[in-house]
């Protein structure tokens, strides 16, 4: 017998789906990045996961009092256009921070908390990544002398093993810094792929999504392997040369003006992986009319040199 249900309980899962499916799940226990979200969202993509840290605080005298373990856990949220992070020390002191990234005004901001600090107004640190690759926050602070400056805090060294904390008062021009604390942290390795192994498929599939749109067609075959082989829909497997010139852009005047690529779930065995999802876009023709269209795909990706390429690409069009 066939029923007829009314259409919002149709769309109303599918609406539901797209508000969560960044948000951390058993798939990707800390969540995402958002491609909506600013570029910047991948600016602590290197800390996603969880980290064993040693704690350390400077002292009156200026020797440093011995360690304590903590760990310090970074995850997206709010649907993955935001980073939440906690810490857990062994002696008890807990805290977190809420960073959001206001692309208005170029920085990130942070609002910090802690159990054996609670407050009705949550003080704020503001900064942006920096040339070197640093990660640098502020905060007005007089030193105790009465002095004015800034408590700034340094993300530095981040990888895929770890990176390092620091936490300075510093004078408005930066020439007295004067360190407080300071957190050395190592990346716990989780069984199946790393959080970081996670977030380069996910920015190299973005990466192959730009050049399409920028008809870059060395970046496009950077995506792939050297062995690479694709699958489009209609056509025979094709590799090397032949895989080239099927991506290589064509002089009739259209362009593609929107390529996005969603993946469903991402499997990893060794240093291969297993992505499938559904991607869309739109062409724009010569005369300048647009064609939409959308698909589902599965890749094989393979590390290649350190990184994460295509091995294996198959799609095909979903008819409207």
């Amino acid at each position: 017998m066939k029923t007829n249900y009314p259409l919002f309980l149709l769309i109303l899962p599918t609406l539901i789906f797209a508000q969560y499916q960044y948000e951390p799940s058993a798939e990707h226990p800390f969540g995402l990045p958002n491609p909506k979200a600013p570029k910047e969202i991948m600016d602590f993509a290197p800390m996603i996961g969880e980290c064993d840290c040693k704690s350390q605080s400077q002292n009156q005298d200026q020797t440093w009092a011995g360690p304590v373990d903590m760990v310090w856990r970074f995850k997206y949220i709010m649907n993955g256009t935001a980073v939440q992070d906690e810490t857990l020390k062994a002696n008890g002191g807990h805290s977190g921070s809420i960073r959001q990234f206001i692309a208005d005004s170029t920085q990130w901001y942070v609002h910090y908390y802690s159990n054996k600090g609670p407050t009705t107004v949550l003080p704020t640190w503001e900064g942006t990544k920096k040339e070197n690759g640093n990660i640098i926050l502020y905060r007005a602070q007089k030193a105790p002398n009465g002095m004015e400056g800034f408590y700034r805090l340094t993300f530095s060294d981040m990888d895929e093993n770890g990176f390092k904390w620091a936490g300075e008062w510093v004078n408005p021009d930066e020439t007295i810094v004067y360190p407080t604390w300071k957190i050395d942290c190592t990346k716990r390795k989780p069984q199946n792929g790393s959080v970081n192994d996670r977030q380069e498929i996910v920015k190299a599939s973005q990466n192959f999504s730009k050049a399409c749109m920028d008809g870059n067609l060395e970046g496009i075959m950077d995506s792939y392997t050297v062995d690479a082989k694709i699958f489009p829909s209609g056509l025979d497997i094709l590799e090397g040369e032949k895989l080239k010139a099927y991506w290589t852009p064509r002089d009739n005047g259209s362009k593609i003006a929107h390529h996005k690529i969603t993946s469903e779930e991402i499997k990893f065995f060794g240093d291969y992986a297993h992505d499938y999802g559904y991607y869309e876009g739109k062409t724009e023709r010569a005369d300048g009319s647009i064609a939409e269209w959308r698909g589902k795909y599965v890749v094989i990706w393979k590390k290649e040199d350190g990184d994460w390429k295509m091995y294996l690409d198959i799609w095909n069009n979903i008819k409207d």
